[in-house]
């Protein structure tokens, strides 16, 4: 059992009987999320659990589940990760990743066997009746976030697969308390070798489940909270293919600070407009520089560190040319792909509407807190001039 139960009662604690002034401090809004959370976790969590348990029982083949050549897409958040994860995802004969359907309801191979099964008989009696049904549902629920595009049928960031044993990075999103958590933040070097073990079996095992129930080759995943987990990544994942997409500071600290306060804020009801300051520079200059430490250290045609301008100004030829790096089967539509990709995120309209200045910091700040970055990828320092838009433009201007 890798479940974290000492850490799930401590956050119940908190949030009831320790949460004044905290961001999760006990408000009419937060007692409303804790309510539901509390009604619905718990027997959700069984319930999974309860089906982890029948893949034991009913397709035990799964724990030898091959991950042939799975390519992690690491960096700071806000960094280009999902423009560049749902592009490859959209070349599904070649990839597959955990949907957040496969997060959240389906985690398990007999669940997904199950939905599998009711899929077949929808398109054959019902002529997609549920298919409609579950797609105006999609849309009236997390089609009204604006993180970035979420739907229960794209690709999501599989840490919150670790949702699921109450041990990861994100559960901080749900119970701000950081004082109570392991520091994931540093993962490699914070935890100890039989914490890390556990996070990760669960994580790989996951993973088998899900090529085992969907029968796909090669598995992609974009996850930033894995970049202090890259040796450990590594060896769980000896063949694992690896980017490292690196973003000008300028740009990627105050969205960094914008996502993470909005996330959070989904859940909790705090005071004050910006929090977590110093918590995300010390993060996100960690998100640089051990990750990239990692990959000079260690040279290899599996890796390659991606400056995030190349890829926007040029993103057919990156992905074919670390196609043919990682040995993956050339596709001849990628053009069509990347279009279709780079029009999605700019119909896409988020609701960051954020200064670095108004966060506390300026420019000279940031680029002295990250000058080893903009020395090593050249990024510019200058004041951006304004842009007029082009209809034609491939410019990708909301990254995560």
């Amino acid at each position: 059992m890798h479940y974290n139960f000492r850490l799930f009662w401590r956050t119940f604690y908190r949030s009831f009987f320790a949460s004044q002034n905290t961001p999760a401090r006990l408000t009419r809004k937060r007692i409303v999320f804790l309510a539901l959370f509390y009604l619905v976790w718990p027997i959700g969590s069984l319930f999974h659990w309860f089906f982890f348990w029948l893949d034991d029982i009913l397709f035990p083949a799964y724990k030898t589940q091959p991950i042939e050549k799975p390519l992690f897409i690491l960096g700071n958040l806000r960094s280009g990760s999902t423009f560049l994860h749902r592009l490859l995802s959209r070349d599904s004969e070649t990839f597959t990743s955990l949907t957040t359907w496969d997060i959240y309801l389906t985690p398990s191979v007999t669940q997904k066997k199950i939905t599998q099964f009711v899929s077949r008989l929808d398109k054959k009696h019902l002529n997609g009746f549920l298919h409609r049904l579950l797609f105006a549902f999609d849309r009236a629920t997390l089609g009204k976030i604006k993180i970035h595009p979420i739907s229960f049928f794209q690709p999501e960031e599989d840490e919150n697969i670790h949702l699921h044993i109450w041990d990861g990075y994100f559960v901080t999103f749900l119970f701000p308390f950081m004082d109570e958590f392991p520091d994931y933040q540093h993962f490699d070097e914070a935890l100890t070798p039989a914490h890390k073990r556990r996070i990760m079996s669960f994580y790989k095992s996951m993973l088998q489940r899900h090529m085992y129930a969907t029968g796909k080759k090669y598995f992609v995943a974009k996850n930033p909270a894995f970049s202090p987990k890259i040796e450990t990544l590594v060896e769980f994942f000896p063949d694992a293919r690896i980017i490292y997409l690196a973003r000008n500071p300028l740009d990627m600290l105050p969205s960094t600070v914008s996502w993470i306060n909005y996330a959070r804020r989904q859940f909790t009801d705090p005071k004050e407009k910006w929090l977590y300051l110093d918590e995300i520079v010390e993060m996100t200059r960690y998100w640089y520089t051990y990750p990239l430490k990692y990959l000079d250290t260690h040279p290899s045609p599996r890796h390659l560190i991606l400056n995030y301008d190349d890829l926007i100004q040029r993103p057919e030829h990156v992905i074919r040319s670390f196609y043919e790096q990682f040995g993956y089967p050339d596709k001849p539509g990628l053009d069509v792909i990347v279009d279709e990709a780079v029009k999605e995120t700019l119909t896409f309209n988020s609701d960051h509407v954020y200064s670095y200045e108004e966060m506390g910091f300026t420019r000279e700040m940031i680029i002295e807190l990250y000058a080893d970055i903009f020395e090593r990828f050249g990024f510019d320092k200058r004041e951006p001039l304004p842009v007029k838009a082009e209809k034609h433009s491939t410019h990708i201007p909301a990254a995560d």
